[in-house]
């Protein structure tokens, strides 16, 4: 008896041990994404995409966040892309400021955490109008010119989302090169009207954080009702890069769903 209970407490130990390192392991990837009409000038176009920073909230997370942002800010991509859960709580908004800011032309949006609108007992509420030199989007959209044509950001509030008043195909614009949908929730790219986007970011997922693989994929314990946990899906209303996430909610730990930024590179077809 002595010998199983001290063989259990070993493999939990280890278990933690290793949930808190792999929160901080980051996995950086590049990944290709065909879209349909791209305009010749925006072929090879580089968008790095993360989510769920949730700084703020003692994580190892916190590692891959600074890892991120290195790692961001030496490729020098031509937009950053940030889809939700900035914080876990107030105290964390000055190093997120610290941290954008290393970055090049950057757009965000928030998620449900930063509104501590969430089951996680650890969260508070924070106050975020602005993200300058970052631009913080609320149902609402922004023009950028990037190699020489115009790219359209739309994001999404998600307030509205969980309320169900989030439209954001009425603010796309049909004649802009590139059609952006920036939100946290990745259950928007099956709600869109077909053509309303080229390309859908999202986050939320954490990649399951806490997941069990088995042949062909995993289950995500945090997520065990969502399949499109990570990577790149097709939808009708536009191609969809749900991002792994950065950092943790609820316990500091990753199992089997490493934090990640990823570069999207941009191809006509």
């Amino acid at each position: 008896m002595l010998i199983a209970l001290a063989a259990i407490g070993a493999a939990g130990a280890f278990a933690a041990a290793w949930g808190w390192f792999e929160a901080g392991w980051l996995r950086t990837r590049v990944l290709d994404v065909e879209i349909a009409g791209l305009p010749p000038e925006l072929d090879g176009l580089r968008l790095a995409h993360f989510s769920d920073l949730h700084l703020g909230a003692p994580s190892r997370g916190v590692r891959a966040v600074e890892r991120a942002v290195a790692w961001t800010a030496a490729r020098k991509p031509d937009l950053v892309l940030v889809s939700g859960d900035l914080l876990s709580r107030p105290r964390g908004e000055p190093r997120l400021r610290e941290l954008l800011a290393r970055l090049g032309p950057c757009v965000c949006v928030l998620g449900n955490h930063d509104f501590a609108e969430s089951r996680d007992p650890f969260s508070k509420p924070v106050r975020l109008t602005e993200l300058q030199p970052a631009t913080l989007l609320f149902d609402e959209a922004v023009e950028l010119e990037l190699r020489g044509r115009r790219v359209q950001v739309v994001g999404v509030d998600p307030r509205s989302y969980t309320a169900g008043r989030a439209h954001p195909e009425r603010l796309a614009d049909p004649t802009a090169g590139l059609r952006i949908l920036l939100c946290h929730f990745p259950g928007i790219a099956r709600k869109l009207p077909a053509g309303s986007f080229d390309l859908v970011l999202a986050g939320d997922t954490h990649g399951g954080q806490i997941a069990l693989p088995y042949p062909g994929g995993k289950l995500g314990l945090a997520h065990p009702r969502i399949r499109e946990l990570a990577g790149l899906f097709f939808h009708p209303g536009g191609v969809l890069h749900v991002s792994p996430g950065l950092g943790t909610t609820f316990v500091p730990f990753r199992f089997f769903a490493r934090p990640e930024a990823t570069e999207l590179v941009l191809h006509s077809v």
